[in-house]
């Protein structure tokens, strides 16, 4: 599987799907129809994704849509949604991360606190990381067998963020609105008008 047939998965299993469970429901059932191989193909073509997405540029614009609480796992499984929204806005905000403030997914969320936010709006996909697992699985029938199959092609799948770019104060107000003007203007900046609350790794 290569990666114009990987996005033609995720972007196809967006059709028709009223909830993020009945896309995974749907690409689970696609890849346990393919040979066991290409199930590996696509956990590896979602890892490759991820890393140029793994940056502290892309953490500090999801600081600003999550209010401040962005942990290790929340950018994680934030980095799988983005992906979610299909190639074309993946490559936006890959190359500016303010370019979130386009996504409907994003202005939905502005001016409402983070409590009202449905489950199925949360900008956090962790269940696609589990849709390979599953599927090899169904296949195979061997429990964690997909880590193995990973690993006997000589790679080994993230398990966290490591951004690799430059550093910077990710909790620097200041800094924030200068980096993402657009994400400044939809959702309040940590430390304005109240005490910044901050979940996440210091770089």
């Amino acid at each position: 599987m290569e990666t114009d047939e990987f996005w033609a998965l995720v972007e196809a299993s967006a059709d028709g799907a009223r909830t993020p469970d009945e896309r995974l429901a749907w690409l689970t059932d696609r890849l346990a129809g393919r040979p066991a191989a290409e199930v590996v193909d696509f956990a590896l073509r979602l890892d490759e994704l991820r890393g140029p997405v793994d940056t502290w540029r892309l953490w500090g614009a999801a600081l600003l849509i999550f209010d401040g609480f962005c942990s290790d796992d929340s950018f994680f499984y934030f980095q799988t949604w983005l992906i979610g929204r299909g190639r074309a806005a993946y490559h936006r905000v890959l190359a500016d991360p303010d370019a979130l403030a386009d996504l409907p997914e994003v202005r939905r969320l502005a001016g409402r606190p983070m409590r009202d936010w449905a489950e199925d709006e949360l900008p956090d996909w962790e269940c696609l990381d589990y849709v390979a697992d599953e599927a090899y699985e169904r296949i195979t029938g061997e429990e964690e067998g997909l880590d193995d199959a990973v690993e006997a092609r000589g790679r080994e799948l993230r398990c966290s963020p490591e951004p690799v770019d430059e550093a910077w104060d990710v909790r620097d107000s200041n800094e924030l609105a200068h980096r993402y003007p657009r994400l400044a203007a939809l959702f309040p900046l940590p430390g304005r008008g109240r005490a910044p609350v901050w979940e996440t790794a210091t770089p």
